[in-house]
């Protein structure tokens, strides 16, 4: 009785994450009667990520009202899983999305709504947190997620910051005496795909800052303040070091967090392979067939495919990846981890025709890989 398991991200605007485990159920049960399979929605800790590990897990989403990126009131929704633990995407609360595009300016955005999702999971009871900080609309070095925790950041004549950005340059002591003394007692991991430093040509500033709408001069102006805030962070912070990979992350909330925090950066996808349990369903399993709408040199870094192959070959499980399309440095995965690539396309056409059809291609490869698949079963 073969044991199967599909995990497979989305295929951007056509094939959602659990209807590519369905469809691939379906195709394998055809060629597999007496199959056994294990349907798992997954995502590599960008949007979507709470509710692929929500409703992988039988966990609940919990929707709140928290500040946006300028202050005014949103619903945010974070997940709740049944071991306790929570999982949050900063995007749901400070996120670039929601802002039109002429109130984007980083001057002006806070994490405030982000600190606040995680007050509410502590409130809940969580002590576990996984935290992803994707997609921010934000340049405020984490200031606004730590005010929401109870830290004050005061200027040179004591007064409170509002902690945007525009305050990183005023910043002259950082107040802790009303911290949540929760956060102690909390681990946090950050789901966390760049590597980027908190200062310099790579840093936050620089590289995202342009993206939320600063100009070259206010770059230059949040670069300036962001130095400010890094000394201030290092004399409060011993060992702290802002040049570490990951710092510059969402505006800097990837500094804040692991000083304030003393959180765990991992990239996204072991983070949420980790929540899922993805280990424990991969014990006992013949095969696993994961995929994505488009394989190649990025795959294999940090993605979906690559952190499921890399578990699958520990395990000493076989992989095949279905992929909407690849190119040539795809096949880095196949070392890897990825023992075959199966892409949807097989004829000549446009995207537009290829995503039109995209269900009708995907199901036809997952056809193809399971005849290949009973075929080497047979040999064996």
């Amino acid at each position: 009785m073969p044991r199967f398991l599909f995990a497979s991200d989305s295929f951007k605007g056509t094939i959602s994450s659990l209807r590519a485990a369905e469809l691939l159920a379906d195709e394998a049960g055809k060629a597999f009667p007496d199959l056994v399979a294990t349907c798992l929605e997954v995502a590599d800790g960008g949007e979507g990520t709470v509710a692929a590990v929500v409703a992988a897990t039988g966990g609940r989403l919990r929707t709140v009202e928290v500040r946006g990126p300028r202050g005014d009131a949103v619903e945010a929704s974070y997940g709740l899983l049944p071991d306790g633990q929570a999982v949050i995407e900063m995007a749901a609360a400070s996120g670039l999305p929601l802002l039109a595009p002429d109130e984007r300016d980083p001057r002006f955005t806070s994490t405030f709504g982000t600190g606040e999702l995680i007050c509410d999971a502590l409130d809940q009871g969580a002590r576990e947190i996984a935290l992803a900080i994707g997609g921010s609309a934000t340049n405020d070095g984490g200031m606004g997620c730590m005010r929401a925790l109870g830290a004050r950041f005061l200027d040179a004549q004591g007064a409170e910051l509002a902690g945007t950005g525009s305050d990183l340059g005023r910043v002259a002591a950082i107040d802790l005496a009303g911290f949540d003394p929760r956060i102690a007692e909390t681990h946090v991991r950050l789901m966390c795909d760049v590597d980027n430093p908190l200062l310099g040509a790579r840093g936050a500033t620089h590289v995202f800052g342009p993206q939320k709408g600063a100009t070259p001069e206010l770059v230059e102006e949040l670069e300036r303040g962001m130095e400010t805030y890094a000394e201030l962070l290092v004399q409060t912070f011993p060992g702290f070091d802002p040049a570490a990979a990951g710092m510059g992350a969402a505006g800097g909330l990837g500094a804040a967090a692991t000083a304030f925090l003393g959180a765990e950066a991992l990239p996204g996808i072991e983070c949420v392979l980790d929540l899922v349990h993805f280990d424990t369903l991969l014990e006992g399993c013949d095969l696993c067939v994961t995929g994505e709408g488009h394989a190649d040199a990025q795959s294999a870094h940090g993605k979906v495919v690559s952190g499921i192959a890399r578990r699958c070959r520990a395990a000493g499980v076989a992989c095949v990846a279905i992929v909407g399309g690849m190119d040539a440095d795809a096949r880095e995965l196949l070392d890897l981890g990825v023992d075959a690539l199966v892409p949807t396309v097989i004829d000549i056409c446009d995207l537009p025709d290829a995503l039109a059809h995209a269900e009708r291609n995907y199901r036809m490869a997952a056809e193809r890989t399971f005849a290949l698949v009973r075929v080497g079963a047979r040999l064996g």
